[in-house]
């Protein structure tokens, strides 16, 4: 074999595993946000509604969960789209 035609071999099954990998991520991904939701609505159901001071400014308890859990899904969604933009440039 020539050393040439590895790195071919290696960039093709490199990309395949890249392609494979964003088949994957497509199929998880609205179950993702799904249950993103679900944790949400647990989270607004079950908390009581006490306030806590946050920079001097009374804030809901159950809103601060609710903006980690937002955090979350913004980078599952960030995420998916760096996913397809990298498949797009191979």
């Amino acid at each position: 074999m020539r050393e040439g035609s590895q790195p071919e071999a290696r960039k093709s099954s490199d990309r395949e595993r890249l392609m494979r990998s964003g088949a994957d991520l497509d199929k998880r991904y609205p179950v993702a946000l799904g249950l993103y939701v679900v944790l949400g609505l647990l989270v607004w159901f079950t908390m009581g509604e006490g306030k806590v001071l946050v920079l001097g400014r009374p804030v809901e308890l159950r809103l601060v969960p609710l903006i980690v859990i937002g955090g979350l899904a913004l980078r599952t969604v960030l995420a998916r789209q760096a996913e397809k933009i990298r498949r797009n440039g191979q």
